[in-house]
């Protein structure tokens, strides 16, 4: 057996033990995950993922995802396996995630050992009476049992947003729209052409609520055009609030736990 092939096969041997046992560092860096995707993962992570392995990602021995040290995930694909299959006899489930939710929560779970950005919260009485107010946001958004559905509901956005997230959603809303909240517009059989905000969407159809609030369902094989924005519909308030106006609406919006 010449040298090389000795040094390949140690080397292979060094890697399987690495990922069977320590585990590995982050195949990726933090900077290859978009923003929104990562905010977006915080609200998977915990409506599936936090009964078992804690808010903070190490209530399961030998499993911790700050520490980014796994059993089983070096890479993103490998990872999303792990999501999708379980482990059979470990206790981990297998999860039925669509695109957007399976993109999401990779990306959190990559970065939960990023500290995220600092933010001034204020007084949350003063920030309702902006979020009602000069921010306009019940003329879209819905809160408990006021506002629209044209934009998504915010009753419970404290407990599935962080307030850097939060913060950024204000000073910049294209760039922090979650893929399932981008708005579509679409083209019927028959010219009809529709807007709204998208629910749901599989290979075959897509449900959505339309301009005018009402909750609709397509089949994709009968539309003329299916066009999914990139710009959010939502205006920046980096130039018409101050910084302590944004700090009270911030305040306001961490309070909503639904």
């Amino acid at each position: 057996m010449n040298q090389l092939m000795v040094v390949r096969r140690l080397s292979v041997c060094v890697a399987v033990w690495l990922l069977a046992f320590n585990g590995p560092v982050w195949a990726q860096d933090h900077t290859d995950y978009e923003a929104a995707d990562i905010e977006y993962g915080i609200s998977v992570y915990r409506a599936q993922c936090a009964t078992c392995h804690g808010e903070s990602g190490d209530a399961i021995a030998g499993v911790d995802f700050r520490s980014g040290q796994l059993r089983r995930g070096a890479t993103d694909r490998e990872l999303r396996q792990v999501i999708r299959s379980g482990i059979p006899g470990s206790g981990m489930l297998a999860f039925d995630l669509d695109t957007a939710e399976m993109t999401g929560i990779i990306a959190y779970l990559r970065n939960m050992n990023y500290e995220v950005d600092a933010v001034v919260l204020g007084d949350v009485a003063r920030g309702r009476g902006i979020f009602e107010g000069k921010g306009d946001c019940l003329q879209c958004h819905r809160v408990e049992r006021r506002g629209p559905r044209v934009a998504p509901d915010l009753t419970a956005i404290g407990t599935m947003r962080t307030p850097s997230g939060l913060r950024r959603s204000l000073l910049d809303p294209t760039g922090t729209m979650q893929p399932i909240n981008r708005p579509v517009e679409l083209v019927t059989a028959d010219g009809t052409q529709v807007t709204g905000r998208r629910l749901n969407e599989d290979t075959y159809t897509v449900q959505l609520i339309d301009s005018q609030e009402r909750l609709r369902s397509f089949d994709k094989e009968d539309l003329r055009e299916f066009t999914v924005l990139t710009e959010s519909p939502m205006p920046s308030y980096e130039d018409s609030l101050s910084s302590q106006e944004l700090a009270d609406v911030l305040a306001y919006l961490v309070s909503l736990k639904g």
